[in-house]
């Protein structure tokens, strides 16, 4: 079968060699079937497996496609390069083609399709390589946002802001995420704001940041809903507890449904909060000996030292 399909691709080869022949009578190489024949050998040896021979084939076929004019074929070409060096498992030189192919999507006036790619080398990149994968993410929002396409955008904003968190990279995820909420309130999308509000939270608590914290909070009373929502109510609780370095209050929102449902890497950030100075105590631990009801604090420390190992 393999063998099969191995002598038609050369086949292809020739009739398109032959189309680039010019004589007395034919004073033009016609470039348009060289593409065509040169596409099909790409399949045939596709199919048989010769992911280097079809990756050859394919960028001839963009070559003479580039050369008719018809540039939106050859970025096709181009991408579809890129996919055979991916199933050779050779990642950064597939997404090179790709990013070639969008560059020319972009010049023949097809951004979405560019976008699109872009977003689909992001995830192929995305399990070797989060910063590469972030890049193209954002590349791509940026591509969507220049065509007011703001939804698509968006969504795509959100996957580079939760792998700069994975990355630990909190100041540019701070930003972005701020983005990601601006946008949210254009679209009129108020849920996915409060939700965006949380993230920031925490992001800032992360980072240090108390007053930046608080800021986010404050700025999302302006947006309908919010103020007394569950979502605000939760992080006016969360900011109070970490202002006064109450750790068990701090705990329990981290440890709300809440906080652990949400994205996987937010959930995480929660989930690894810690009070600044709380030495691993909770404070109404610390304080219940001072309550004056001799043996009522232990039931709540046993309880507290218990929640405290799992924080």
């Amino acid at each position: 079968m393999a063998a099969q399909k191995i002598n038609e691709a050369h086949e292809h080869i020739a009739k398109a060699e032959k189309c680039l022949k010019t004589s007395l009578t034919k004073w033009k190489p016609d470039f348009d079937s060289a593409a065509s024949e040169y596409a099909k050998a790409a399949v045939c040896f596709k199919n048989a497996k010769q992911y280097e021979q079809a990756k050859d084939a394919y960028l001839k076929e963009a070559e003479y496609h580039t050369e008719n004019k018809t540039l939106f074929h050859a970025a096709k070409a181009i991408e579809q390069a890129g996919m055979m060096m991916k199933e050779q498992k050779k990642m950064p030189e597939a997404i090179q083609y790709i990013e070639k192919a969008c560059m020319m999507y972009m010049e023949n006036g097809t951004p979405d399709t560019a976008a699109m790619a872009l977003d689909r080398a992001g995830k192929l990149i995305e399990p070797i390589n989060l910063e590469k994968a972030v890049d193209l993410y954002q590349k791509a929002a940026g591509v969507f946002e220049n065509e007011d396409r703001l939804r698509q955008a968006v969504e795509l904003l959100g996957k580079a802001s939760r792998l700069l968190v994975r990355l630990k990279r909190l100041d540019e995820a701070a930003v972005a995420l701020q983005k990601e909420k601006n946008m949210y309130k254009e679209i009129e999308n108020f849920p996915m704001c409060f939700k965006k509000t949380t993230a920031q939270v925490l992001v800032h608590l992360h980072r240090g940041d108390f007053v930046a914290a608080d800021k986010c909070v404050r700025e999302s009373y302006s947006l309908p809903g919010y103020s007394g929502s569950e979502d605000c109510v939760a992080m006016e609780t969360l900011l109070q507890g970490y202002d006064e370095q109450d750790e068990d209050q701090v705990y329990r929102v981290c440890n709300s449904p809440l906080l652990k449902y949400m994205d996987n890497d937010y959930a995480k950030l929660a989930i690894s909060l810690r009070v600044p100075g709380g030495g691993g105590k909770k404070k109404k631990a610390a304080a219940a000996p001072q309550g004056g009801a001799s043996g009522a604090p232990a039931p709540e420390e046993e309880e507290d030292d218990y929640e405290g190992g799992l924080c």
